[in-house]
C-alpha cells in the first residue's frame, strides 16, 4: 500500500483495473456440465431446516413435510445401477433411431412405474421454491454422483453437449434428478424433454422440478400447443404438483432497489473492487450472442461483482433470453450487479412482459433487482 493510500484510509485501488465479461470467450469442456450439475453455491448450504416458511402461507410449510418424506422414501436401493438396464437403455437407443423418437417415447410411457415418479413445485417468483428443491438434493440418502441438480437451460444444454443417448445413459445411473425454472418454450424442448424424462422414469429415476407454471400448462402461450398435446400430456403424469403460495421472499420487507448510479460511480466502484468485471451494456449483449448460453456460467468464473454502464431497454426477444440465462447464473453464484442506465424493471418492454416468456423475464427483473442491493455497498466501499 502507497504512503498516500494509507494517509489517506481508502482501500486501494487494484493495479491491474477491472476484468471484462466482453474479453472472455470460455470453453466448457462436456465433463465440466456434468460435474456442475449441483445445486449453485446460492444454494450449496441450504437444508429443509434452514427454510423458513410464511406462517401466512401454510402450503409453504406443507412443502417441506411433502419433500422431506419424499426423500426418505429415495434411499431403497437404486435398480438403475444395473447392466440390466444399461442394456435396455442401449438397445432402446436402437428403437429410438429406427423410429424417429414417437412410437419409443410411448413404449416408455407403457414401462414407466404406475402413478407419478416425481414432484413439482409451481409458485411465484421468490416463494423459496430452488431452496426447496436444493434442500430435496441434499436430503436424499445417495452419494452427490448419483444425485443431479440443473436448470431446464442447462439440461437442454447437457443434452446438446453430450447428445440424447449420452445424456440418458449418463442421467439413467442417477437415483434423482432435480429440474430448476422447468418451462418449454418451442415444440424442440417438448418433444426433447418429454422423450428425455420418459427414458429416466423408466430407469428408475427420481424427478423433482420448479416452476411457475403448473405441469397441464406448460408451453401454454409459447406455440401452437396442440400439435404437441399428447407429449405435454405425458410430462404432466410424471408428477405430483405441489402449489407453493407467498410473495417474493427477495423483497420481502426491504426497502425498494437501489436507483441506478452514474457512469462514473460504477466505473470507480469497477476500479476499486478487486476481481469486479466493467462492462458497456450494449456491448455485453453483443457479446452474449457469440457465446453459447452453456457457457455463461464459465463467463463469470471469479468475479466478485459486476459492475455495468449505460444500462438501456434490451431490444428484441433472443436478446432478452440471453440475458435471462446470464442473470439466472450471477444470482447462483452471488454476484453483485451494479449498474447504470435504466432501473432493472424497465429492461424489458410491455411487449415482452404480457408475452409468452413473461414469467422469465420477471424472474429476471427479481434477481437483478436483489443483486442491485447487493452492490450497494461496493459505492462507498
Amino acid at each position: 500500500m502507497s504512503a498516500s493510500t494509507a494517509a489517506s484510509g481508502h482501500s486501494p485501488i487494484p493495479e491491474a483495473g477491472p476484468l471484462s465479461l466482453c474479453a472472455r470467450e470460455p470453453h466448457v469442456p462436456a465433463d465440466r456440465l456434468v460435474a456442475e450439475m449441483v445445486p449453485p453455491p446460492r444454494f450449496g448450504s441450504v437444508r429443509f431446516d434452514t427454510y423458513v416458511p410464511d406462517p401466512n402461507q401454510p402450503s409453504q410449510t406443507e412443502a417441506v413435510g411433502v419433500l422431506s418424506t419424499f426423500a426418505a422414501g429415495l434411499g431403497g436401493a437404486h435398480a438403475s445401477g444395473s447392466g440390466k438396464r444399461r442394456a435396455r437403455s442401449a438397445s432402446s437407443e436402437g428403437r429410438w433411431r429406427e423410429t424417429g423418437g414417437r412410437r419409443w417415447f410411448g413404449r416408455a410411457k407403457q414401462a414407466a412405474p404406475a402413478g407419478p415418479r416425481g414432484v413439482y413445485l409451481d409458485g411465484g417468483y421468490g416463494v423459496g421454491k430452488t431452496h426447496l428443491l436444493a434442500s430435496l438434493w441434499h436430503a436424499t440418502p445417495a452419494e452427490p454422483a448419483l444425485k443431479a441438480f440443473g436448470t431446464f437451460v442447462e439440461l437442454t444444454n447437457l443434452v446438446g453437449a453430450l447428445g440424447f443417448q449420452q445424456t440418458v445413459r449418463t442421467l439413467s445411473g442417477h437415483r434423482l434428478l432435480c429440474i430448476d425454472e422447468f418451462e418449454l418454450d418451442d415444440p424442440g424442448d417438448t418433444v426433447l424433454v418429454s422423450t428425455l424424462l420418459g427414458k429416466l422414469v423408466e430407469a428408475g429415476v427420481a424427478l423433482a422440478a420448479t416452476s411457475n407454471t403448473l405441469p397441464g400448462k406448460l408451453g401454454e402461450g409459447r406455440f401452437a400447443a396442440a400439435d404437441f398435446l399428447r407429449e405435454i400430456q405425458g410430462l404432466s403424469a410424471h408428477f405430483k404438483a405441489l402449489r407453493i403460495d407467498g410473495e417474493d421472499y427477495r423483497h420481502r420487507g426491504l426497502p425498494e432497489a437501489p436507483a441506478p448510479y452514474s457512469d462514473e460511480e460504477v466505473t470507480k466502484a469497477a476500479y476499486a473492487t478487486a476481481g469486479a468485471s466493467l462492462d458497456d451494456f450494449p456491448h455485453l449483449l453483443d457479446h452474449l450472442a457469440r457465446v453459447h448460453p452453456s457457457r455463461y456460467g464459465a463467463l463469470t468464473d471469479g468475479l466478485r461483482a459486476v459492475c455495468l454502464t449505460d444500462v438501456t431497454p434490451v431490444p428484441d426477444q433472443s436478446t432478452a433470453l440471453r440475458l435471462v440465462v446470464l442473470a439466472d447464473r450471477l444470482y447462483d453464484r452471488e454476484v453483485p450487479v451494479l449498474a447504470s442506465g435504466v432501473p432493472f424493471d424497465r429492461l424489458f418492454g410491455e411487449d415482452m412482459l404480457n408475452g409468452g416468456y413473461r414469467k422469465k423475464y420477471f424472474r429476471a427483473i427479481s434477481r437483478l433487482t436483489a443483486l442491485a442491493r447487493d452492490a450497494k455497498g461496493l459505492v462507498n466501499a
